[in-house]
């Protein structure tokens, strides 16, 4: 979907985005089921989500320190925008895949299913970023890779049911 600037971007700022992006995609599917294997059954997806999020305050309090210390506090659009994704994306996504989770838990074609449909957070994220924030309106490329997320999630939803 961002292929349009790649073209203009140092690849060193490709592999930066890249990265994290890459390592999230494994951690958190992986920390879900960590912790539905490790936790006791009648654990909820919000005791998990809470548990997850207390152990990696840490991690989130030093990566806090260091972006105060490069570039400052956020200014109230970057707050806004941090809430916004903490509240749609931090909570109410995290909750219903959890849950979604825990109901198909014992059947690894349905846990994939559902895990496979992550993807699909990025388009919401751009059209949220589009209706709610006044992002630019994406090019034929990224409408493009929403076509192929979108066939992508249809294709795994009929191959596994």
């Amino acid at each position: 979907m961002q292929g349009s600037h790649w073209g203009t971007s140092h690849p060193g700022t490709i592999v930066k985005v890249l990265t994290p992006i890459l390592i999230a995609a494994f951690s958190y599917p992986l920390g879900n089921r960590m912790t539905m294997a490790g936790c006791p059954s009648h654990i909820t997806a919000i005791q998990r989500i809470f548990g997850m999020t207390l152990c990696s305050m840490p991690f989130w309090l030093i990566c806090s320190a260091v972006a105060y210390s490069q570039a400052g506090w956020p200014n109230a659009g970057q707050n806004i925008q941090s809430f916004l994704v903490a509240l749609f994306s931090g909570v109410i996504a995290t909750y219903l895949f959890f849950h979604a989770t825990d109901m198909v838990k014992n059947n690894p074609r349905q846990l994939a299913m559902i895990e496979a449909t992550q993807s699909g957070e990025v388009i919401f994220t751009l059209l949220g970023g589009v209706l709610l924030l006044g992002d630019s309106a994406p090019s034929a490329l990224s409408f493009l890779g929403v076509a192929l997320i979108v066939l992508g999630m249809t294709i795994n939803s009929l191959i596994t049911d």
